[in-house]
């Protein structure tokens, strides 16, 4: 048994190394006969390793990009390789000769492609360049960046301190951090909170504190793009509210050109201008963004956000006189 888990090792291996190896080359290598050779094919054909044989002559390989490198083991799967050599040790005198020198390759390519992820993580980190808070005390703030992104990747729930802005408070909270999100040039996550049993939106400058945990998660059905649907920013909201908005032909090539969470009908006017038809959950992050459009943007519906919009520009005027 033991020889035969070897021998199929090596043949995908054999196979990754070279596609189009015939059945003959397969059992000089493996030092074995053709006849275990296709018995071994069908045992790695119930594993799920998709190994197609292309014809007579042709040899087989791997159906799409199948490979075996990187090996990408979790933790646990890592730690229990690498403690063999100990469960072996009894019967070392049985194992066949390159056993030690090919377990210490294998786990020589998962610590090199373990610190290479990190590696790349760390230096995504790096260029990510995003705003501060206007106001920080002399200490300055940690950024939680790296933590976040790398508990994402490895599916790892957080322990964090967050600040709650609309409280002016601090709480400790566990996370499953499902997705990063940039929104006006800042990041926000969005999770699993534990602590609320709920889909929490959290901006990343608000942590305080964040640390991987062992537990893991798992993000289920969860859509981002079903989640986000309807969402101007990152404000999310239970209304749907379609918003009719002409801009003047002056702006209108310019607006053609906003980069946008959501999907307008635009509808160009015979006189240059653009009609902007869009369906919100929440309106403050969207009349925000109009308001600086100023008069080359105008609210023709609903008609009560042109009133909203009205009492808005009377305060104004009202504050500059």
């Amino acid at each position: 048994m033991k020889e035969r888990l070897i021998r199929l090792m090596r043949i995908i291996n054999l196979i990754q190394s070279k596609p189009g190896i015939l059945a003959r080359e397969l059992a000089e290598r493996c030092e074995t006969s053709e006849r275990n050779i296709y018995r071994d094919i069908l045992a790695l054909h119930a594993m799920s390793i998709p190994i197609s044989n292309y014809g007579h002559s042709k040899g087989y390989a791997f159906i799409s990009n199948f490979s075996m490198y990187p090996l990408d083991w979790t933790e646990q799967e890592a730690l229990a390789f690498s403690m063999l050599p100990s469960v072996l040790d009894q019967i070392k005198s049985l194992l066949p000769e390159g056993f030690d020198s090919a377990l210490e390759k294998v786990m020589g390519v998962h610590k090199k492609e373990k610190s290479k992820r990190v590696d790349i993580l760390q230096h995504v980190t790096d260029i990510i360049q995003m705003g501060t808070p206007a106001y920080r005390d002399e200490e300055g703030g940690a950024s939680f960046l790296y933590d976040i992104i790398q508990a994402s990747l490895s599916q790892n729930t957080i322990r964090t301190v967050y600040y709650t802005q609309s409280r002016d408070e601090e709480s400790e909270r566990d996370i499953d951090p499902y997705y990063l999100v940039p929104r006006d040039h800042r990041f926000y996550l969005i999770g699993y909170c534990r602590s609320a049993g709920d889909i929490r939106t959290f901006r990343i400058s608000r942590f305080r504190d964040v640390k991987l945990l062992d537990e893991t998660f798992d993000r289920g059905e969860f859509n981002l793009k079903n989640y986000m649907k309807n969402t101007w920013s990152i404000e999310r909201g239970r209304e749907q509210i379609r918003f009719k908005v002409r801009f003047h032909a002056s702006i209108a090539r310019y607006v053609k050109e906003e980069e946008l969470f959501v999907k307008p009908k635009l509808t160009p006017q015979k006189d240059g201008s653009l009609l902007f038809e869009v369906t919100v959950n929440h309106e403050r992050e969207f009349m925000n963004w109009l308001s600086q459009y100023g008069p080359e943007a105008e609210i023709l519906e609903p008609k009560a956000y042109r009133e909203v919009m009205r009492q808005k520009l009377d305060r104004w005027r009202a504050l500059y006189e």
